[in-house]
């Protein structure tokens, strides 16, 4: 496993790190046992979030007695600075420690500063003075925000979406956080699953020297397939720019990458899935999504009041509303030929 200094916080962090947002759908044991495969692999880093249910409790379990041998990230989204205060310290009961390494504000709609009416700056600059934490991160799916965040010198790290998939404009973004030693958190590098090859995924990501992808994982052969790729990396030649390039022209125009900002749906639509169904359906395995509780839901699509609630919130600029029917359309397809 290879290690890199994550911006200006100097932690040195593993260059593969664990998304701990998928833990929380396995069993306590479970996700003990996923946890220290992962640090017996290398992974040193962990990153999860106060509205990721019981993953910080799983965290702190699998790490309990060993705490100054991982660097362990969490999030709030709090939107004011008693709610921070309220979230840091039911966070630090969950991870079962006294401090947090990297503590981020999670996707709020503007970048907090000192001095804000909210006081969520200052209530991170006090929780830093006192020991609870040891630096301040904020994460946002909205590229603009997350430069000015990047460009205030407020925030030691930003955690953002990147993967082969992204815009000449992010990957920009990426080096000038490198520029301003800005630590860079990649979310989403396999955009979501949409992206299926991990060897593609991981040797691209490691083009970029301070960028730290965190990966989720919710099963053993996850991480263990993982820590096999890191042993062998692709070479980046030819033919893996071929391939890099193959898959952004099969993904090619707007695509939604499931961040779920759009819920919740007044009419109950799963949007976060439903718009990207045809690509589902394609390159992830089908049978979890092809069942009469998903038929259900897919076809709430013909039950939406065009409230446009969904377009409004999306951080890309997606519009729902026109690409929906089509994915319901390609879905029933799916649906019916799996009944013959």
């Amino acid at each position: 496993m290879e290690y890199v200094a994550l911006g200006k916080t100097n932690l040195m962090v593993s260059r593969s790190s664990f998304g701990a947002l998928p833990i929380q759908r396995v069993s306590d044991e479970q996700a003990v046992s996923i946890l220290r495969a992962a640090y017996e692999g290398g992974i040193n880093f962990f990153d999860t979030a106060r509205a990721y249910s019981d993953s910080e409790k799983k965290v702190g379990y699998a790490f309990y007695g060993m705490r100054k041998e991982v660097f362990i990230a969490t999030k709030t989204a709090a939107t004011t600075g008693e709610e921070l205060q309220r979230d840091l310290a039911a966070s630090l009961e969950a991870l079962q420690t006294d401090y947090i390494d990297i503590y981020q504000l999670h996707n709020p709609p503007f970048v907090p500063v000192p001095g804000g009416k909210d006081g969520l700056y200052d209530a991170l600059r006090a929780a830093k003075a006192d020991g609870n934490i040891r630096h301040i991160g904020i994460t946002s799916h909205s590229l603009e925000l997350a430069r000015e965040a990047a460009r205030s010198g407020l925030y030691e790290t930003v955690q953002y979406p990147f993967s082969l998939l992204s815009t000449e404009e992010e990957i920009a973004f990426v080096n000038e956080c490198a520029e301003l030693d800005v630590g860079f958190i990649a979310m989403k590098a396999l955009c979501g699953g949409l992206l299926t090859n991990l060897p593609l995924a991981l040797g691209y990501l490691r083009q970029f020297e301070n960028a730290v992808p965190v990966w989720g994982m919710q099963k053993l052969e996850e991480v263990e397939q993982l820590l096999y790729f890191e042993q062998h990396l692709p070479v980046v030649d030819d033919a893996f720019k071929a391939d890099v390039e193959a898959e952004r022209v099969s993904l090619s125009g707007d695509f939604c990458r499931g961040c779920g900002y759009c819920l919740p749906c007044p009419a109950g639509i799963p949007i976060n899935d439903a718009n990207r169904m045809k690509q589902l359906l394609r390159r992830a395995p089908t049978a979890g999504f092809l069942t009469e509780e998903w038929k259900e839901k897919m076809l709430r699509i013909n039950d939406c009041t065009k409230c446009g609630q969904c377009a409004s919130k999306c951080p890309y600029g997606l519009k729902p509303l026109e690409t929906l029917p089509s994915h319901l359309e390609d879905y029933l397809t799916f649906y019916e030929n799996r009944r013959k």
